[in-house]
């Protein structure tokens, strides 16, 4: 019996999510607010998304999962309770924004799980940044590994390896095998010692690196010197105003002095400060002086009242406004090897702190001073630059000839281009990872412009709401030659399938790739793992295509029942 599960909500990420489950053999029925072109009204239902009869007529007593996928938070939990109470029973996939009340929906209510495509897109951006052409992720030993696909041609260094010699890489784990004659699971592969073919196709899970930077206090200061001339963006009309008082207060110290010639130097300095502060002075020096003196010092206190005014505001503008953050963040900018993150959106704040947590450095430019994700991003300790990454002079600041990637990931495609291309402008040589939000196009756009990548949020997140639509605790997947495979972890019970069995010879007939199991509070991986026998209590992390993984759920559902 295949799984019957409702997409409701077939935009970019819902109906991508649709084909791919109708794609991997499931019974899926699609709801959408209005005809899309090529569907016919059996497979897609037209109406009110949240609505009980529009849900009825998708068959939601009798399915197994639903999948909610809209944009906005608020109807997507109208549709999940209206879900609930028509099927108490049916399991829920629900996306939603706010990751916060996700994971309290997570833990308050029975088999709702939350997903979000941002959390699951970012990843993929910092690794291509980092260099990895990552297809998926995976979590492993708290960890998200990047997952990419080894493709063996003439050229490659583990062209007649044998796959028992990749397998005994800890911080390198084979997930899946596609040879490229016939077929052969990965564990065969490699109990027979399989040596790798031109044509082979082998997807690799990665362990990431953290890097530890850590600085003296005298190079942090030497760094904020050396950016100084920053400075003169951000304070030069504070510097001015400075001038031009100093400027009025010793032409009027020079001419009291002149004037009289019993009046010391410090009695004028401290008469012209007085007089044009409004703080009062020594009123005798111009009651006996004669008219002119008189003249120019009401024409000295007006001019001075103006331009200390001005001053004052600028001064106070620039230390209690954004001006001083502005230069201070100027300040702090790296000389090199940084990563430039263009739009603090929501995938561009993930990106931000997962360079950083990874140990790497961090420039944000973004054009609005009031957006939500500003604060959280200084407070990190990371440059944020206020202006259009779009600008020539924008990028030149963030000193992007040095820098190590740069990243265009505002909310609007053409601008995203356009900040790629300035971006290659200014330094060819310069990776550039683009996001845009069309799937279709997206492609294309690196095809015809060669950037390094060209990422869509909504392409890279299908894969995993459809790998949780088909059930399990899922913890990774990727696309291989159109065919979906996922990673998950699996609790040994008695009534299991796999309790009691030895891991290398259920994963050779199950077809699935053992990635490590929990026993005893400890991790067992590599030839260990094949050898061990699966007992009651045990965790299996496992990869495992998903066509088969449904064979698998629905017998531990079938055992719990019975």
């Amino acid at each position: 019996m295949k799984p019957r599960i409702i997409v409701c909500g077939l935009g970019r990420t819902g109906y991508k999510i649709f084909r791919l489950l109708r794609q991997q053999g499931a019974l899926v029925i699609g709801i959408h607010h209005k005809p899309i072109p090529g569907e016919c009204s059996c497979d897609v239902i037209i109406g009110n998304l949240n609505a009980a009869a529009t849900l009825t007529a998708a068959g939601i007593h009798q399915a197994q999962t639903i999948v909610i996928t809209g944009c906005e938070d608020a109807i997507n939990l109208s549709i999940m309770m209206q879900a609930r109470v028509l099927n108490p029973r049916i399991r829920i996939i629900n996306r939603l924004y706010n990751t916060n009340l996700g994971e309290r929906l997570d833990q308050t209510l029975p088999d709702h799980l939350s997903m979000s495509v941002v959390g699951l897109a970012a990843p993929l951006f910092t690794f291509a940044a980092l260099g990895n052409q990552a297809i998926g992720q995976i979590k492993l030993f708290d960890q998200t590994w990047p997952v990419q696909e080894e493709y063996i041609d003439e050229d490659h260094p583990w062209l007649g390896c044998n796959l028992s010699d990749l397998w005994e890489e800890p911080a390198r784990i084979p997930i899946y095998y596609l040879p490229v004659q016939g077929e052969m699971n990965l564990i065969h592969g490699v109990l027979s010692e399989q040596e790798l073919q031109v044509g082979d196709r082998l997807i690799i899970a990665i362990q990431p690196r953290i890097r530890s930077i850590r600085r003296s206090l005298i190079k942090k200061v030497l760094k904020v010197c050396t950016s100084l001339r920053q400075f003169q963006q951000h304070g030069k009309s504070v510097v001015v105003g400075a001038v031009v008082l100093l400027a009025i207060i010793a032409i009027a110290t020079l001419t009291y002095m002149s004037t009289e010639l019993s009046l010391s130097v410090v009695d004028a300095l401290y008469f012209s400060v007085g007089m044009i502060t409004g703080a009062g002075g020594n009123d005798k020096v111009v009651e006996n002086a004669p008219n002119s003196i008189k003249l120019f010092t009401i024409v000295i206190m007006l001019i001075g009242a103006v331009v200390i005014g001005l001053w004052y505001a600028m001064l106070t503008d620039f230390v209690l406004g954004n001006r001083f953050k502005q230069f201070w963040d100027a300040a702090r900018i790296p000389q090199r090897h940084h990563y430039i993150v263009c739009g603090l959106s929501g995938i561009g704040s993930k990106i931000v702190q997962q360079l950083h947590t990874s140990g790497y450095e961090v420039v944000v430019i973004e054009t609005d001073s009031n957006n939500k994700y500003v604060n959280s991003v200084r407070g990190l300790g990371i440059p944020v630059i206020q202006g259009d990454a779009s600008f020539r002079t924008i990028l030149q600041t963030s000193n992007i000839t040095s820098a190590a990637a740069v990243l265009a990931v505002t909310s609007n495609d053409a601008t995203n281009l356009e900040i790629a291309l300035k971006a290659k402008g200014l330094a060819p040589k310069i990776p550039v990872i683009v996001h845009y939000a069309d799937p279709d196009f997206a492609g294309m756009a690196q095809q015809v412009f060669d950037f390094e990548a060209v990422l869509s949020p909504a392409e890279l997140a299908a894969p995993a709401f459809a790998a949780a639509a088909l059930g399990g605790r899922i913890l990774g997947n990727g696309i291989t030659a159109d065919k979906l495979w996922i990673a998950f972890a699996t609790l040994i019970t008695p009534s299991h399938p796999f309790c009691g069995q030895l891991v290398k010879e259920i994963a050779v007939s199950a077809d699935f790739v053992p990635l490590y199991v929990e026993t005893n509070s400890q991790s067992v991986q590599g030839w260990e793992l094949l050898t061990t026998h699966l007992g009651e209590g045990d965790v299996l992390y496992l990869t495992m295509p998903a066509n088969r993984l449904y064979q698998l759920w629905r017998e531990e559902r079938v055992s719990q029942r019975s």
